[in-house]
């Protein structure tokens, strides 16, 4: 395979007149449009059913529903995610159902929520 880094590197010292020469000999080769590329994507979510082929979410906000019979372990483990001092995590934990974190990617919070749950929280990632 090509050096990526390179190609990139090329198609960047490329002039506007020179990446629409280009963008013509890409559709002549592999006899797509790039004008045709709107038309798919604006007919894909009526297709897939609307809302739920809206826009994948990229930020997910954790919430704990219930703190369960552990509840100094949850306590502990809301300051170690949060940072929060002690009295603030002990409300947030006894204040159930409560936002523990918000705008944290799908992987973070998938990690704050096997941890809560782990030391008896029930949790929500929304």
């Amino acid at each position: 395979m090509a050096n990526l880094d390179k190609i990139v590197e090329d198609l960047s010292a490329l002039t506007v007149l020179q990446a629409a020469e280009l963008s013509k000999m890409l559709e002549e080769k592999w006899g797509v449009s790039a004008a045709a590329a709107p038309m798919m994507m604006a007919a894909g979510p009526a297709a897939g059913g609307g809302a739920a082929a809206a826009e994948e979410q990229t930020e997910f906000t954790v919430i704990l529903a219930a703190a369960g019979e552990k509840k100094i372990e949850v306590i502990k483990e809301v300051r170690a995610l949060t940072g929060l001092g002690l009295k603030e995590a002990k409300d947030l934990v006894e204040g159930a159902p409560k936002e523990v974190k918000a705008g944290v990617s799908k992987d973070e919070a998938a990690k704050m929520k096997d941890v809560l749950e782990k030391v008896g929280a029930k949790v929500e990632v929304k």
